[in-house]
């Protein structure tokens, strides 16, 4: 593998500043006097320092948001609708001005980071058609003279925790939805790359939404723990680890809130011999090493059904060769393939299951561990990975890794795969590479798994269908987006009326008394 030599560290670096709250239609400076260090993953130089919330500006921004929640749900459907045209217009304008953002604080390449906010801006063009979507019902007649409707109303505040590894992304999952039915938000970003959530705020204020609709709350547990404990939030929605998405699950539930909460993911891959194993390879690359591999779809292991599994392993290695790795700002407008780690100590993480792995008897095929990328030697650099062989029992193929760590076991058949996948813990997504449509089919009805691929390595869905897994990789009913989303973000009301005819209002056959229970005729 080769790297890319890069520009020298940028003036973000020159002046350590702190990143604050959006408040009430501002930046608000934090006095807590907790702050935590932003990096830029590529020099490994603090480029910024974060706020951490204190009780008090968690109840600030709390009340900012209840405040304009009032406010926001009283708004037409049509005012509500033109804001949200605004904000996408003003959105794809200006996305490159976000992408750089995010390759700065994440490090994964400007592309990439591109691409997330494309997909994130689905969800956005999705919500701009929600009048659709959050109407309610009508039955004319359901009983002699009474008409039974239903109405879809917002829930009031609601609360959204969202990780380092989609800084926009994730959170365009739920709060476009969110506001298009009239809630309020207040947005929870990670504290590792908290810049692009500033962003997002002055774009909603310049679309014309509400001081207080929109505001983020920068900070650590302390914050999370205000947010699913408040009376004032009515719903969480979280994306990151199990572990945690267990705990918010548990505790904000108990706290009487709605829940979307999103876990890890240790996505397979099944080829059979019949596939493309070309085909096979770029993807297998793609999925396992593109944003460094931290990504909650990327693939982690692929399921070689033998014989093929020499062949794959040595076209994997031969495109892995290939592979750029650098600062993702680029340099003289070349990018690399692969940017670093978000921070050192989750590449020394990373690292760990490596050893881990070849301690259990795996083969490293091809080595990630200590790269040094020239120009950039304090960066968290960490090369993509192959291994071989890993033993299904070993820590590094059970548990999530999060990095650029691609893991091959060896299968005899179909079904042996099969029941690999599904007697993980996870169940996220996964992928089948083949040319058989009735193994294809089969697969898709047999693996107990909540995103499926067909020839294709990441199946996220698309905005107008929902995102989610099964398992371990979810907590609550609902997942994100879509018609979920809609469903979430919105709470039903069914009513049921009588209008007596004034032409007989004066007669006496109204029904009379009844204590029995109400039947329809």
């Amino acid at each position: 593998m080769s790297t890319t030599q890069t520009a020298p560290a940028n003036d973000l670096e020159s002046a350590v500043r702190v990143l604050s709250h959006w408040i009430d239609g501002a930046e608000r400076p934090s006095t807590s006097g907790r702050t935590a260090p932003v990096y830029n993953p590529a020099t490994g130089a603090v480029q910024a320092e974060v706020a951490l919330a204190d009780q008090t500006e968690i109840d600030a921004a709390l009340a900012s948001a209840q405040r304009g929640y009032e406010l926001w749900s009283g708004y037409s459907i049509a005012k509500r609708q033109a804001v949200m045209f605004a904000f996408r217009e003003l959105l794809n304008a200006r996305k490159g001005e976000l992408a750089q953002i995010i390759t700065a604080e994440h490090g994964k390449v400007v592309s990439d980071a591109m691409g997330e906010i494309l997909r994130g801006q689905e969800v956005v063009e999705l919500a701009t058609g929600f009048p659709h979507l959050i109407k309610g019902a009508f039955s004319e007649n359901a009983s002699t003279g009474i008409d039974v409707y239903s109405l879809k109303q917002p829930l009031g505040v609601v609360g959204i925790i969202s990780p380092f590894n989609f800084p926009a992304m994730v959170p365009m999952w739920f709060f476009p939805v969110a506001i298009a039915a009239g809630n309020a938000v207040v947005l929870k970003p990670s504290e590792k790359d908290p810049s692009a959530a500033l962003w997002l705020a002055k774009l909603w204020q310049e679309a014309g939404l509400p001081d207080g609709v929109f505001t983020v709350l920068q900070g650590d547990k302390l914050a999370v723990d205000g947010l699913l404990e408040s009376p004032v939030v009515q719903s969480i929605s979280f994306v990151g680890s199990t572990p945690i998405a267990q705990y918010i699950y548990e505790t904000a539930s108990r706290h009487g809130k709605r829940v979307q909460a999103l876990g890890g993911a240790k996505n397979h891959m099944l080829v059979l011999p019949d596939a493309d194993l070309d085909l096979v390879a770029d993807q297998a690359v793609n999925a396992g090493y593109g944003a460094a591999g931290e990504r909650c779809m990327a693939i982690s292991v692929v399921l070689a059904v033998e014989p093929i599994a020499d062949d794959l392993i040595a076209k994997i290695s031969e495109r892995i060769g290939t592979l750029r790795i650098g600062n993702g700002a680029g340099v003289d407008g070349v990018e690399p393939d692969m940017g670093p780690l978000i921070t050192d100590v989750h590449r020394d993480k990373v690292a760990s299951y490596v050893d881990i792995a070849e301690a259990d008897g795996a083969k490293i095929v091809v080595d990630g561990r200590g790269l040094s990328v020239a120009g950039h030697e304090d960066g968290f650099f960490f090369g993509p990975t192959l291994i071989d062989d890993i033993p299904t029992s070993s820590r590094a193929y059970t548990e999530e890794i999060f990095g650029p760590v691609l893991s091959v076991v060896r299968v005899q058949s179909y079904d042996e795969g099969v029941a690999l996948i599904n007697s993980g813990q996870f169940g996220n997504g996964t992928a089948i590479f083949t040319n058989d449509g009735g193994a294809a089919r089969r697969f898709q009805n047999e693996v107990q798994v909540g995103m499926i691929g067909i020839n294709v390595p990441i199946p996220v869905p698309v905005a107008y269908h929902s995102f989610g897994g099964w398992k371990q990789s979810l907590f609550g009913d609902a997942k994100a987006y879509g018609v979920h989303g809609f469903d979430f973000f919105t709470r039903e009301k069914a009513i049921t009326a009588r209008w007596i005819d004034p032409a007989t209002r004066h007669d006496t056959d109204h029904g009379g008394i009844n204590l029995g229970f109400p039947q329809n005729d």
